[in-house]
């Protein structure tokens, strides 16, 4: 039933991934998701997650923003980018956010490396975001997703940062 849907949505104009839906919940723009990923800093969190730490999952996203600028190591078919996975980014973009397994790896991506500091990997994530912001060159095909936009590709870096930022909770200090 699920592939029927997907298959069905991606038979639809491309206009419904016209970056429409407010991002709810998540970052407006670069720089609410610079602030949250600045803050990290200044205070303590931890990340509800079972397999990585606080620093791998920037790690995790720096590599996602990386790879629209390098390529991906791994991209799926264009057959499946041009159909359910055009058809996943519409989806997620019609409702202004993404949801997906938060511990699955970029496909063929290096291994996040467990013993990086949480500085060096808000360092990495930050950097990664303003070569983004930067970029004058042409954007590679998302590994899922096929070609996007520069508004779509900002949108749903955004929208990854932002289901992955479900997971980070600030420790609060006990009195």
């Amino acid at each position: 039933m699920r592939r029927r849907q997907l298959l069905i949505a991606a038979s639809a104009p491309l206009g419904l991934s016209g970056c429409a839906g407010a991002l709810s919940p998540g970052f407006a723009g670069w720089p609410q998701a610079r602030e949250s990923v600045l803050e990290l800093l200044m205070r303590q969190h931890h990340l509800a997650h079972e397999q990585w730490s606080l620093a791998q999952m920037l790690q995790h996203a720096a590599q996602s923003i990386e790879f629209s600028m390098q390529g991906y190591p791994e991209p799926k078919g264009a057959l499946f980018q041009q159909t359910l996975g055009r058809a996943a980014f519409a989806w997620f973009d019609a409702r202004g956010q993404m949801s997906h397994n938060l511990a699955e790896p970029i496909p063929g991506a290096p291994a996040l490396d467990p013993r990086q500091s949480l500085r060096a990997s808000v360092q990495r994530l930050l950097d990664a975001m303003d070569a983004f912001a930067t970029h004058k060159g042409a954007l590679r095909p998302h590994f899922a997703y096929g070609e996007l936009s520069r508004a779509e590709y900002q949108r749903a870096h955004l929208m990854h940062l932002a289901n992955h930022w479900t997971q980070v909770q600030a420790l609060t200090a006990t009195a």
